[in-house]
């Protein structure tokens, strides 16, 4: 059983014209052994785009890559000739397949978003691309959204503030503050918009919200197999 608490001034940080980009985990020439995943996520991104501006084609393969916008809008396309423009309160849902290539650029100014990869249990197979709505009202507490791969679940929390909301029990629980703010707890001081706790083996634990806020929660059970 264990707690971690990932502060987002902690992550790995990228700059380009027009972008910023936070790591959770080790990319590109960023490494540290400590952290190199969560179960099957291998990559837990935070993307601030300007208009027009982000990441042309480029290749990806035997991945499931789920994409949640924060504000504004992502247009995403790929060499399956799919086109999409993403909203906050959809999840573009990408299995990339034996092989895809894709380009994410901004449709409208201060575009954010959030971007999980996950390593699916079988490789290759068909490149696919969803827009799966997300029902969510504040008050609902955490609502499913997406089952991207065998044994993953992406849950979304909006929190009014004040309010409590339990996190789902699983495996390996990851939540992640997208905005707002969690109250000081038994757990750890407060977390802030960017922060992000990991449990092991926990049982299910209450947050409560010191403003308005959104929690992005993803939970991995063992018998999905995935990685430790």
């Amino acid at each position: 059983m264990s707690v971690e608490i990932r502060r987002g001034t902690d992550r790995f940080v990228d700059r380009a014209p027009g972008r910023r980009t936070s790591h959770a985990f080790s990319f590109g020439e960023h490494y540290d052994p400590e952290h190199l995943s969560f179960g099957p996520m291998v990559c837990h991104d935070d993307h601030l785009l300007g208009d027009g501006k982000g990441f042309e084609d480029h290749p990806h393969s035997d991945l499931a890559i789920v994409s949640w916008v924060v504000t504004g809008a992502l247009r995403h396309v790929d060499s399956t000739g799919t086109t999409s423009v993403l909203t906050p309160g959809e999840v573009g849902l990408l299995h990339t397949g034996a092989a895809v290539a894709h380009s994410e650029v901004a449709a409208a100014p201060q575009t954010r978003f959030v971007q999980v990869w996950l390593t699916p249990p079988e490789r290759g197979g068909e490149t696919t691309y969803d827009v799966l709505p997300a029902d969510l009202t504040q008050g609902a507490g955490f609502v499913e959204v997406a089952r991207p791969i065998p044994g993953a679940t992406f849950w979304v929390a909006r929190v009014a503030d004040g309010e409590t909301v339990t996190t789902p029990s699983a495996s390996k629980v990851h939540v992640y503050v997208s905005r707002g703010a969690l109250l000081r707890s038994s757990l750890a001081e407060p977390l802030h918009d960017g922060d992000a706790f990991l449990f092991t083996d926990e049982p299910a634990h209450d947050l409560t919200a010191g403003v308005d806020s959104e929690l992005l929660c993803w939970t991995f059970d063992a018998a999905g197999g995935f990685p430790g």
